[in-house]
């Protein structure tokens, strides 16, 4: 439910004069999105989508519960382009530390911290305290990294990494966890599973490491060769059958 919506079941629970159905009310809302802080739609796709591994990096925390310690914080960095799992850390904290902590894997994941490059991977995050402290700034301005922070009710802004937090919620929270080194075992083999193993139809059913380190190219090759091949054999078979 957003913002509007739950706006719209307030008002029309609890008003004290009738002003009209949920339906009516969430209409009048939408006519004053300055109210609710969207002052218009997200648009469908980036102005300038990344064409190559590297540029744009997606950021976010998402959170966890290890039972009897409470709850634990989840970094990850993700490739825009690719959705690769760059690096992630659980912590028990959301701090700008935690941040560069798990960006520095990242550079090291890349290979970023040991080559010059004429462009440096661009960052993506929300505007959470950890991500707009001076702290991660200065962090980031060493290392060269600039810093893009999404606008406010913008659901594009954060869409691939939070739909990757979402699908790895969805497996590793069939179980409860107790311990958490636990937690940090099933996250670790989650990553693995999805970067190695996981096809993406909107990556041309490839997995993430197969479209960061440059193999998209090369299997999709191979696999229109097999396809036109399998085409010609059954339309031999074919011939053949009407022959005989």
């Amino acid at each position: 439910m957003n913002l509007i919506e739950s706006l719209a079941v307030l008002i029309t629970s609890f008003a004290l004069l009738f002003i009209g159905s949920r339906a009516q009310t969430h209409a009048i809302l939408r006519k004053f999105p300055w109210v609710v802080g969207q002052p218009f739609a997200a648009a469908d796709r980036f102005a300038n989508p990344t064409t190559a591994p590297n540029q744009p990096w997606q950021t976010d925390f998402t959170y966890l519960k290890v039972i009897g310690w409470g709850w634990f914080y989840l970094s990850t960095v993700l490739d825009d382009f690719s959705r690769y799992i760059l690096a992630w850390k659980l912590g028990t904290t959301m701090s700008a530390t935690d941040v560069s902590d798990t960006l520095q894997v990242a550079l090291q994941a890349s290979g970023l911290n040991q080559v010059k490059v004429l462009h440096r991977p661009r960052l993506l995050s929300d505007n959470g305290p950890s991500y707009v402290s001076s702290e991660l700034g200065d962090w980031l301005e060493d290392h060269g990294i600039s810093h893009i922070r999404g606008r406010p009710y913008h659901p594009m802004t954060q869409g691939k990494i939070e739909r990757y937090h979402r699908s790895m919620k969805n497996r590793i929270l069939l179980e409860n966890y107790y311990l958490p080194g636990r937690l940090e075992h099933s996250i670790g083999e989650f990553v693995e599973h999805y970067n190695n193993r996981r096809y993406h139809e909107s990556l041309d059913n490839l997995t993430p490491a197969d479209v960061y380190f440059g193999r998209a190219p090369a299997i999709l090759k191979r696999r229109e060769t097999i396809k036109r091949k399998t085409i010609e054999q059954r339309r031999r078979l074919h011939r053949q059958a009407i022959a005989a």
